[in-house]
Protein backbone atom coordinates (compact mmCIF):
# COMPACT_ATOMS: atom_id res chain seq x y z
CA UNK A 1 0.00 0.00 0.00
CA UNK A 2 1.44 3.39 -0.96
CA UNK A 3 2.05 6.09 1.65
CA UNK A 4 -0.95 8.13 0.51
CA UNK A 5 -3.29 5.16 0.77
CA UNK A 6 -1.92 4.26 4.23
CA UNK A 7 -2.56 7.80 5.40
CA UNK A 8 -6.09 7.72 4.02
CA UNK A 9 -6.76 4.39 5.72
CA UNK A 10 -5.43 5.74 9.03
CA UNK A 11 -7.55 8.90 8.67
CA UNK A 12 -10.66 6.80 8.08
CA UNK A 13 -9.89 4.58 11.07
CA UNK A 14 -9.40 7.59 13.35
CA UNK A 15 -12.60 9.20 12.05
CA UNK A 16 -14.59 6.04 12.73
CA UNK A 17 -13.18 5.81 16.25
CA UNK A 18 -13.81 9.49 17.02
CA UNK A 19 -17.45 9.00 16.09
CA UNK A 20 -17.76 6.59 19.03
CA UNK A 21 -16.99 9.54 21.33
CA UNK A 22 -19.24 11.94 19.43
CA UNK A 23 -16.24 13.81 18.04
CA UNK A 24 -16.84 13.45 14.30
CA UNK A 25 -15.93 17.08 13.64
CA UNK A 26 -12.81 17.14 15.83
CA UNK A 27 -9.32 17.65 14.44
CA UNK A 28 -6.78 14.87 15.02
CA UNK A 29 -3.00 15.21 14.87
CA UNK A 30 -0.52 12.36 15.45
CA UNK A 31 1.83 13.25 18.33
CA UNK A 32 3.42 9.93 19.32
CA UNK A 33 4.00 6.55 17.70
CA UNK A 34 5.70 4.13 20.06
CA UNK A 35 3.86 1.26 21.71
CA UNK A 36 0.63 3.08 20.81
CA UNK A 37 -0.34 5.70 18.26
CA UNK A 38 -1.47 8.79 20.16
CA UNK A 39 -3.47 11.59 18.56
CA UNK A 40 -4.18 15.02 19.98
CA UNK A 41 -7.90 15.62 19.50
CA UNK A 42 -9.27 19.17 19.39
CA UNK A 43 -12.96 19.89 18.94
CA UNK A 44 -13.07 23.60 19.75
CA UNK A 45 -14.22 23.22 23.35
CA UNK A 46 -11.74 20.72 24.77
CA UNK A 47 -8.61 18.76 23.99
CA UNK A 48 -8.23 15.03 24.57
CA UNK A 49 -5.84 12.24 23.59
CA UNK A 50 -6.96 9.30 21.45
CA UNK A 51 -4.82 6.17 21.88
CA UNK A 52 -4.79 3.48 19.20
CA UNK A 53 -3.35 0.51 21.04
CA UNK A 54 -0.82 -1.67 19.26
CA UNK A 55 -2.59 -4.90 18.24
CA UNK A 56 -1.54 -7.84 20.37
CA UNK A 57 0.30 -5.82 23.00
CA UNK A 58 -2.45 -5.96 25.64
CA UNK A 59 -5.71 -7.85 25.92
CA UNK A 60 -8.97 -5.94 26.20
CA UNK A 61 -9.22 -7.06 29.84
CA UNK A 62 -5.77 -5.64 30.58
CA UNK A 63 -6.56 -2.32 28.88
CA UNK A 64 -9.90 -1.95 30.68
CA UNK A 65 -8.12 -2.64 33.97
CA UNK A 66 -5.49 0.01 33.23
CA UNK A 67 -8.23 2.54 32.48
CA UNK A 68 -10.17 1.67 35.63
CA UNK A 69 -7.07 2.20 37.78
CA UNK A 70 -6.32 5.54 36.10
CA UNK A 71 -9.94 6.60 36.68
CA UNK A 72 -9.62 5.75 40.38
CA UNK A 73 -6.34 7.63 40.71
CA UNK A 74 -7.85 10.68 39.02
CA UNK A 75 -10.90 10.57 41.30
CA UNK A 76 -8.56 10.49 44.29
CA UNK A 77 -6.76 13.64 43.15
CA UNK A 78 -3.65 12.06 41.61
CA UNK A 79 -2.75 14.03 38.49
CA UNK A 80 -2.96 11.42 35.73
CA UNK A 81 -4.85 11.33 32.41
CA UNK A 82 -8.42 10.27 33.16
CA UNK A 83 -10.26 7.96 30.76
CA UNK A 84 -13.12 9.57 28.86
CA UNK A 85 -16.20 7.36 28.41
CA UNK A 86 -17.41 6.82 24.87
CA UNK A 87 -21.02 7.21 23.78
CA UNK A 88 -22.07 3.89 25.30
CA UNK A 89 -20.23 4.57 28.56
CA UNK A 90 -17.30 2.24 27.89
CA UNK A 91 -13.72 3.45 28.24
CA UNK A 92 -12.38 1.00 25.64
CA UNK A 93 -13.80 0.57 22.13
CA UNK A 94 -12.79 -1.59 19.20
CA UNK A 95 -13.34 -1.20 15.46
CA UNK A 96 -12.05 -3.78 12.96
CA UNK A 97 -9.69 -5.21 15.56
CA UNK A 98 -8.28 -1.81 16.56
CA UNK A 99 -8.56 -1.11 20.30
CA UNK A 100 -8.89 2.56 21.25
CA UNK A 101 -9.32 4.70 24.34
CA UNK A 102 -9.65 8.42 25.01
CA UNK A 103 -7.92 10.29 27.82
CA UNK A 104 -8.10 13.81 29.19
CA UNK A 105 -5.32 16.09 27.96
CA UNK A 106 -2.76 17.29 30.49
CA UNK A 107 -0.74 20.42 29.79
CA UNK A 108 2.99 20.54 30.39
CA UNK A 109 6.25 19.21 29.04
CA UNK A 110 8.35 16.14 29.94
CA UNK A 111 10.79 16.55 32.83
CA UNK A 112 13.56 15.39 30.54
CA UNK A 113 14.78 12.89 27.96
CA UNK A 114 16.73 9.71 28.54
CA UNK A 115 20.49 10.04 27.87
CA UNK A 116 20.30 13.85 27.95
CA UNK A 117 21.32 15.97 30.97
CA UNK A 118 18.46 17.25 33.08
CA UNK A 119 17.71 20.92 32.59
CA UNK A 120 15.47 22.31 35.32
CA UNK A 121 16.08 25.11 37.83
CA UNK A 122 14.67 23.14 40.78
CA UNK A 123 15.68 19.55 40.17
CA UNK A 124 15.62 18.55 43.83
CA UNK A 125 12.22 20.13 44.26
CA UNK A 126 10.84 18.13 41.34
CA UNK A 127 12.22 14.87 42.74
CA UNK A 128 10.77 15.62 46.15
CA UNK A 129 7.34 16.24 44.59
CA UNK A 130 7.68 13.12 42.48
CA UNK A 131 8.41 11.05 45.58
CA UNK A 132 5.32 12.46 47.28
CA UNK A 133 3.12 11.89 44.22
CA UNK A 134 4.34 8.32 43.80
CA UNK A 135 3.68 7.58 47.46
CA UNK A 136 0.17 9.03 47.23
CA UNK A 137 -0.46 6.89 44.14
CA UNK A 138 0.62 3.77 46.05
CA UNK A 139 -1.46 4.73 49.08
CA UNK A 140 -4.60 5.33 47.01
CA UNK A 141 -4.07 1.98 45.29
CA UNK A 142 -3.75 0.15 48.61
CA UNK A 143 -7.12 1.55 49.73
CA UNK A 144 -8.81 0.67 46.44
CA UNK A 145 -10.36 -2.73 45.82
CA UNK A 146 -10.06 -3.57 42.10
CA UNK A 147 -13.27 -4.95 40.60
CA UNK A 148 -13.73 -8.56 39.58
CA UNK A 149 -11.96 -9.29 36.31
CA UNK A 150 -9.18 -6.76 36.94
CA UNK A 151 -6.10 -8.05 35.08
CA UNK A 152 -2.71 -6.38 34.82
CA UNK A 153 0.93 -7.38 34.49
CA UNK A 154 2.72 -8.79 37.52
CA UNK A 155 6.23 -7.46 38.13
CA UNK A 156 6.96 -10.25 40.59
CA UNK A 157 9.92 -12.59 41.05
CA UNK A 158 8.99 -14.77 38.09
CA UNK A 159 8.51 -11.74 35.82
CA UNK A 160 11.88 -10.26 36.78
CA UNK A 161 14.25 -13.24 37.05
CA UNK A 162 12.21 -16.33 36.20
CA UNK A 163 12.76 -18.63 33.20
CA UNK A 164 10.95 -16.20 30.87
CA UNK A 165 11.03 -12.68 32.31
CA UNK A 166 8.33 -10.22 31.33
CA UNK A 167 10.73 -8.15 29.21
CA UNK A 168 12.85 -11.00 27.88
CA UNK A 169 15.71 -13.35 28.79
CA UNK A 170 18.29 -10.64 29.46
CA UNK A 171 21.14 -13.13 29.86
CA UNK A 172 20.63 -14.11 26.17
CA UNK A 173 21.30 -10.62 24.81
CA UNK A 174 23.60 -11.35 21.83
CA UNK A 175 25.93 -8.43 22.56
CA UNK A 176 26.91 -9.64 26.03
CA UNK A 177 30.55 -10.66 26.42
CA UNK A 178 31.06 -14.10 28.02
CA UNK A 179 32.14 -12.62 31.37
CA UNK A 180 29.19 -10.22 31.35
CA UNK A 181 26.77 -13.06 30.61
CA UNK A 182 28.25 -15.12 33.43
CA UNK A 183 27.95 -12.26 35.90
CA UNK A 184 24.31 -11.55 34.94
CA UNK A 185 23.49 -15.24 35.36
CA UNK A 186 25.05 -15.16 38.83
CA UNK A 187 23.06 -12.05 39.64
CA UNK A 188 19.86 -13.72 38.39
CA UNK A 189 20.41 -16.68 40.71
CA UNK A 190 21.15 -14.49 43.73
CA UNK A 191 18.32 -12.06 42.99
CA UNK A 192 15.85 -14.89 42.54
CA UNK A 193 16.68 -16.25 45.99
CA UNK A 194 16.61 -12.83 47.62
CA UNK A 195 13.25 -11.91 46.11
CA UNK A 196 11.74 -15.20 47.27
CA UNK A 197 13.00 -14.46 50.77
CA UNK A 198 11.39 -11.00 50.58
CA UNK A 199 8.07 -11.85 48.97
CA UNK A 200 6.01 -12.08 52.15
CA UNK A 201 7.33 -8.90 53.73
CA UNK A 202 8.16 -6.60 50.83
CA UNK A 203 5.83 -3.70 49.94
CA UNK A 204 3.89 -4.99 46.91
CA UNK A 205 0.88 -3.58 45.05
CA UNK A 206 -0.16 -1.60 42.01
CA UNK A 207 2.73 0.36 40.45
CA UNK A 208 3.23 2.55 37.40
CA UNK A 209 6.44 0.65 36.45
CA UNK A 210 7.71 3.26 33.96
CA UNK A 211 8.14 6.60 35.74
CA UNK A 212 11.11 7.68 33.63
CA UNK A 213 11.67 11.37 32.83
CA UNK A 214 9.52 11.31 29.70
CA UNK A 215 6.51 10.11 31.69
CA UNK A 216 6.68 12.88 34.30
CA UNK A 217 5.09 16.04 32.92
CA UNK A 218 5.77 19.45 34.44
CA UNK A 219 3.24 22.26 34.20
CA UNK A 220 4.41 25.17 36.34
CA UNK A 221 4.45 23.85 39.91
CA UNK A 222 2.33 20.80 39.06
CA UNK A 223 3.50 17.30 38.16
CA UNK A 224 1.49 14.85 36.06
CA UNK A 225 2.15 11.12 35.64
CA UNK A 226 1.45 9.72 32.17
CA UNK A 227 1.86 6.51 30.10
CA UNK A 228 0.50 3.64 32.20
CA UNK A 229 1.12 1.00 29.50
CA UNK A 230 3.38 -1.07 31.76
CA UNK A 231 1.43 -0.66 35.01
CA UNK A 232 0.63 -3.67 37.12
CA UNK A 233 1.26 -5.36 40.43
CA UNK A 234 4.83 -5.15 41.64
CA UNK A 235 7.34 -4.24 44.30
CA UNK A 236 7.06 -0.58 45.30
CA UNK A 237 10.87 -0.32 45.32
CA UNK A 238 10.78 -1.30 41.64
CA UNK A 239 8.71 1.83 40.98
CA UNK A 240 11.18 3.93 42.99
CA UNK A 241 14.20 2.44 41.22
CA UNK A 242 12.61 3.06 37.82
CA UNK A 243 12.09 6.73 38.62
CA UNK A 244 15.72 7.12 39.70
CA UNK A 245 17.83 4.85 37.51
CA UNK A 246 18.02 7.05 34.40
CA UNK A 247 19.41 9.85 36.58
CA UNK A 248 22.40 7.96 37.96
CA UNK A 249 24.88 9.95 35.90
CA UNK A 250 23.60 13.35 36.92
CA UNK A 251 26.31 15.15 38.96
CA UNK A 252 23.88 15.68 41.84
CA UNK A 253 22.32 12.22 41.75
CA UNK A 254 22.85 11.59 45.49
CA UNK A 255 20.86 14.73 46.29
CA UNK A 256 18.14 13.88 43.73
CA UNK A 257 17.80 10.38 45.15
CA UNK A 258 17.65 11.71 48.68
CA UNK A 259 15.00 14.26 47.69
CA UNK A 260 12.75 11.63 46.10
CA UNK A 261 13.02 9.28 49.09
CA UNK A 262 12.36 12.08 51.59
CA UNK A 263 9.34 13.18 49.57
CA UNK A 264 8.02 9.64 49.50
CA UNK A 265 8.21 9.03 53.24
CA UNK A 266 6.29 12.25 53.88
CA UNK A 267 3.25 10.35 52.56
CA UNK A 268 3.82 6.69 53.45
CA UNK A 269 6.57 4.46 54.92
CA UNK A 270 9.21 2.96 52.64
CA UNK A 271 11.87 0.40 53.53
CA UNK A 272 14.85 1.16 51.27
CA UNK A 273 17.15 -1.60 52.52
CA UNK A 274 16.91 -3.46 49.19
CA UNK A 275 17.08 -0.44 46.88
CA UNK A 276 20.37 -1.54 45.31
CA UNK A 277 18.79 -4.87 44.37
CA UNK A 278 15.95 -3.10 42.61
CA UNK A 279 18.29 -0.75 40.76
CA UNK A 280 20.00 -3.84 39.36
CA UNK A 281 16.69 -5.57 38.59
CA UNK A 282 15.42 -2.55 36.69
CA UNK A 283 18.71 -2.33 34.75
CA UNK A 284 18.66 -5.98 33.62
CA UNK A 285 15.06 -5.71 32.39
CA UNK A 286 16.22 -3.20 29.79
CA UNK A 287 18.86 -5.67 28.55
CA UNK A 288 16.01 -8.08 27.80
CA UNK A 289 13.66 -5.40 26.44
CA UNK A 290 16.13 -4.22 23.81
CA UNK A 291 16.74 -7.67 22.22
CA UNK A 292 13.87 -7.52 19.67
CA UNK A 293 14.69 -3.85 19.01
CA UNK A 294 18.40 -4.19 18.22
CA UNK A 295 17.98 -3.48 14.52
CA UNK A 296 15.91 -0.34 15.06
CA UNK A 297 17.75 2.96 14.42
CA UNK A 298 20.21 3.45 17.28
CA UNK A 299 19.37 0.04 18.74
CA UNK A 300 22.92 -1.22 19.03
CA UNK A 301 24.10 1.98 20.71
CA UNK A 302 21.23 1.82 23.20
CA UNK A 303 22.03 -1.81 23.84
CA UNK A 304 25.63 -0.97 24.66
CA UNK A 305 24.51 1.62 27.23
CA UNK A 306 21.96 -0.75 28.75
CA UNK A 307 24.46 -3.58 29.09
CA UNK A 308 26.98 -1.23 30.69
CA UNK A 309 24.41 -0.06 33.26
CA UNK A 310 23.21 -3.58 34.01
CA UNK A 311 26.71 -4.95 34.48
CA UNK A 312 27.67 -2.04 36.75
CA UNK A 313 24.57 -2.26 38.92
CA UNK A 314 24.36 -6.05 39.10
CA UNK A 315 28.06 -6.15 39.96
CA UNK A 316 27.60 -3.53 42.67
CA UNK A 317 24.76 -5.57 44.16
CA UNK A 318 26.78 -8.78 44.18
CA UNK A 319 29.59 -7.07 46.12
CA UNK A 320 27.15 -5.98 48.85
CA UNK A 321 25.16 -9.20 49.31
CA UNK A 322 26.12 -9.49 52.95
CA UNK A 323 25.68 -5.81 53.74
CA UNK A 324 22.33 -4.42 52.45
CA UNK A 325 22.40 -0.65 52.41
CA UNK A 326 19.78 2.07 52.75
CA UNK A 327 21.78 4.39 50.53
CA UNK A 328 21.31 5.19 46.87
CA UNK A 329 24.04 3.86 44.62
CA UNK A 330 26.86 6.34 44.61
CA UNK A 331 25.77 7.91 47.89
CA UNK A 332 27.85 7.53 50.99
CA UNK A 333 26.03 6.02 53.99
Amino acid sequence: MCLHRRRCAMHDAVSNLLALWGLERARASLIAERENRVFKITDGTRTTALRLHRPGLRTSEELRSELLWMAELSRAGISVPAPVPSGNGDFLREVDGQQASMLTWLQGSPFGKTAEPLNHPDRRGVFRKLGQLMARMHAVSDRWEPPEGFVRLRWDTKALVGPDPLWGRFWENPDLAPDERGMLLTFRTEANQRLRDLEDGQDFGLIHADLVRENVMIDGEALHLIDFDDCGFGFRLFDVATALIKNRHEPDFPELCDALLKGYVLERPLDTAELELFFALRAVTYVGWIIPRLEEPGGRQRNKRMISEAVALAGAYLTTLNAPSTRCLGVSP
